[in-house]
């Protein structure tokens, strides 16, 4: 049986708006467009990285 990876909610809680252009491809990348917003990921370590980005602007929730 295959085990699940961990999953990971974000949210979106800061703007993009006059970011440096490295954090707006990411926050795009990740298919966050509005403030507020949120999506599950499979934790990874592609994935954290990405977070380490942009870890100002986004919340990270464990998600169930």
């Amino acid at each position: 049986m295959e085990q699940q990876g961990k999953k990971i909610k974000l949210t979106l809680t800061r703007s993009i708006s006059g970011r440096l252009k490295k954090q707006e491809r990411t926050v795009q990348a990740l298919g966050l467009k509005k403030i507020g917003e949120s999506k599950i990921f499979t934790d990874g370590a592609a994935i954290r990285g990405m977070i380490n980005v942009v870890s100002h602007m986004v919340t990270v929730e464990a998600a169930e």
